[in-house]
């Protein structure tokens, strides 16, 4: 199993704090069935700040201290970047990191909201070649009060990835209901863990696919895993025609 979103490497925002941490977080990962995982650590998002080379240097390091521990765990480039208006100059510079020198990069939003210049950012990336990936919109109060606004982005390219502790409800019942929901409508391709440690936000990996595979069957398992596996290398993902988000309002959600 491929595990695309992850905050394993040690030190640099509010995953693993030292380096026993991350191999703590390896060995679990392991256990999960996790073969490779790339790490994802925040990036411009007001309180910390990861660029490309300090990741690419710091994941080197991490393999280098697994390998002499014999853990076979493989751990591969990458950055969650808070959407801000500017990215696309920053990548031009050589700041942004895609996943695994891929064409595809995560683009985290915030919170609360969905900046209204998000559709226009994400079409210029689709323009200079890249894939932007959403992640965790089932996590956005914005994106669980006009579900719409999210299938506007996916169709006009945007890719999405769920967080597993939502599919198992670590972040509720209705963020778990609303996942689900989003894998209803094919607006989501991609489900990762964004484990920032192995205990109040550990993987869940293999709890969620039981869960989809239970709602959906193992023909939607099998979709997220070849996604995973596709984007790792490079190559165009599955994507489904997306529909209306059946939606039903849930009292006091946010």
């Amino acid at each position: 199993m491929i595990d695309i979103h992850s905050h394993i490497l040690p030190g640099v925002d509010d995953g693993a704090s030292a380096i026993e941490d991350a191999v703590n977080m390896a060995r679990l990962a392991l256990d999960e069935g996790i073969t490779k995982i790339i790490a994802t650590p925040h990036h411009h998002n007001g309180m910390y700040f990861n660029k490309k080379q300090d990741i690419l240097k710091r994941v080197k390091d991490l393999n280098n201290m697994l390998q002499s521990k014999n853990i076979s765990l493989e751990v591969l480039p990458g950055q969650e970047t808070r959407i801000y208006g500017s990215l696309l100059d920053d990548f031009e510079k050589g700041d942004i990191l895609t996943l695994n020198h891929t064409n595809y990069l995560f683009v985290e939003l915030p919170s609360g909201h969905v900046p209204g210049y998000t559709e226009q950012l994400l079409f210029e990336m689709q323009l200079k070649g890249l894939s932007p990936i959403i992640v965790h919109p089932e996590r956005n109060a914005e994106v669980v009060k006009y579900p719409d606004k999210l299938l506007n982005l996916v169709k006009k390219g945007a890719l999405t990835q769920l967080t597993a502790g939502s599919l198992t409800g670590h972040f509720g019942k209705k963020v778990q209901k609303f996942s689900l929901q989003l894998i209803e409508a094919n607006c989501t391709h991609f489900i990762a863990s964004d484990a920032h440690n192995t205990s109040t936000r550990s993987f869940r990996m293999r709890e969620s696919i039981s869960k989809v595979h239970k709602e959906f069957g193992s023909q939607v398992v099998y979709y997220f895993q070849e996604n995973a596996e596709l984007l790792v290398q490079g190559q165009s993902v599955y994507r489904q025609e997306p529909s209306k988000i059946k939606y039903k309002k849930f009292l006091g959600l946010f």
